[in-house]
């Protein structure tokens, strides 16, 4: 059984996790990246390395595609919430007043992206267990 999640629940499940995926176009190809985040109101805020694709969609301010999930395989529920909206380079002043995250992927990425959320939406899915 799937459900369409009300926005105010997919605001509240971005807050349970600290891992999505961004999707953009680069080199006209569809790229998909993990990426870890922190969420202040209407933005998201990311790290990316000062050389890399992500930043060239950044300093475009293109359009992107950034997405978290859970799956539970015991329970048979899950869930997906899809935010769609540009990305941006910011500057260091911006950036000092975010608390967030530490990169995963290493130091060397240094570069602060803010991704402000234009449309968002959710489905929740669970399986009939019989």
């Amino acid at each position: 059984m799937i459900s369409e999640l009300q926005e105010q629940q997919c605001r509240e499940l971005l807050t349970t996790t600290t891992v999505g995926r961004i999707g953009f176009v680069a080199d006209e190809r569809v790229q998909i990246f993990p990426v870890n985040y922190a969420v202040s109101g209407n933005d998201l805020f990311i790290r990316t390395s000062s050389d890399g694709l992500l930043r060239r969609a950044g300093d475009a301010s293109s359009l992107v595609a950034f997405e978290i999930d859970f799956h539970d395989d015991l329970a048979g529920t899950g869930w997906s919430v899809l935010m769609h909206g540009r990305i941006s380079t910011m500057s260091d002043e911006e950036a000092s007043s975010i608390t967030g995250r530490e990169p995963w992927a290493g130091s060397e990425r240094v570069l602060p992206l803010r991704f402000r959320i234009e449309s968002m939406s959710g489905r929740r899915v669970r399986r009939d267990l019989h």
